[in-house]
């Protein structure tokens, strides 16, 4: 594997980013994945990692960068707060992202190890409706986009009137116990998506917690719920961004 740590220059700065993608085989199709509220961190850089051992080029950036290079509230930092946490997220909006997202094409545009003409995208928690809206803002260009215990998908301020505009299939990964993504909301997620004719499926993970994904979150990672979302992946991934996709 090739790791490289580099800025991509965006049209607000430097955007800090973790790449990593397989040493022979290429170019391999492109995977952009979008951090969760905590931060960029060696947590996520390890499950770059294992996405991109299946043969894909991953591009993970702090999206904090326009305020900050090093965020991780579990760092034991006493200024990487919760408050601080929430003032980080909450200063993020779809436009920002675009941009973002924009700077993350043109990089992999001009990577030679990089198929830009295969590209998915992913987002756990804050990132989850990112994930989705940038399949709406770029639909020619994101063939596949996966939410992961996905925050506000619903209803007001959420992406879902951009979801008429997708053109690529959209995986929704959703667990049973979630004060942040409660089943109300994912009901009417359902329920407007059936209206949409867009390709999407929404999972429940029984009697999993809000973070379940993370190995590195305590009693609240659930292994075998984990291992079912990186299957998804791997399927939603394979059939959209597959050679012959």
């Amino acid at each position: 594997m090739i790791d490289a740590n580099l800025d991509i220059p965006t049209a607000d700065g430097a955007m800090n980013t973790f790449v990593t993608h397989p040493e022979e085989g290429g170019p391999h199709p492109v995977v952009f994945f979008f951090m969760d509220a905590p931060g960029k961190r060696e947590e996520l850089h390890d499950m770059a990692r294992r996405l991109g051992t299946a043969g894909y080029f991953v591009v993970l950036p702090n999206l904090y960068y326009r305020s900050t290079r090093e965020f991780n509230v579990f760092s034991g930092d006493p200024t990487h707060t919760r408050e601080r946490l929430m003032e980080l997220m909450t200063s993020l909006d779809y436009e920002m992202i675009a941009r973002d997202t924009q700077a993350l094409f043109d990089y992999v545009d001009a990577n030679p190890a990089a198929d830009a003409a295969r590209i998915g995208c992913m987002g756990y928690c804050m990132s989850g409706p990112f994930s989705f809206a940038m399949a709406g803002y770029y639909p020619d260009r994101i063939k596949a986009a996966a939410s992961l215990h996905g925050v506000r998908l619903s209803g007001p301020g959420s992406p879902e009137a951009m979801a008429e505009k997708v053109k690529g299939e959209l995986y929704f990964a959703c667990a049973e116990h979630d004060e942040y993504a409660p089943p109300a909301m994912i009901e009417s997620l359902e329920a407007h998506l059936r209206t949409t004719g867009v390709k999407a499926r929404v999972e429940w993970y029984p009697g999993t917690h809000h973070g379940f994904t993370f190995p590195e979150r305590g009693a609240i990672y659930d292994k075998p719920a984990a291992e079912r979302h990186w299957e998804r992946l791997h399927s939603l991934f394979a059939r959209n961004l597959g050679p012959t996709a």
